[in-house]
């Protein structure tokens, strides 16, 4: 079968996120200060042929795990639909 996943990779909230600081300090330039602590991650799609939806959903979790996401600074979340 083959699945496509989402997945969602952001940088912890104990972690400083400079990007996310700079986006918030625009908002205010725009007028928009009602917007505050913007966070900025990763949104990956990829597709995967595999048995089954576990298959799948163990493959994905290794990508995130090995190469996708770095643990010491970033969580991960992933979705999975059949194709």
């Amino acid at each position: 079968m083959k699945f496509k996943a989402e997945i969602t990779v952001m940088p912890l909230k104990e972690i400083l996120d400079p990007q996310g600081k700079a986006v918030t300090s625009s908002m205010k330039n725009l007028g928009l200060g009602e917007i505050q602590n913007v966070r900025i991650g990763k949104h990956i799609t990829l597709e995967i042929d595999a048995a089954d939806e576990n298959a799948a959903s163990a493959k994905v979790d290794e990508a995130c795990k090995n190469l996708l996401a770095n643990l010491i600074m970033e969580s991960y979340h992933f979705e999975l639909k059949a194709v």
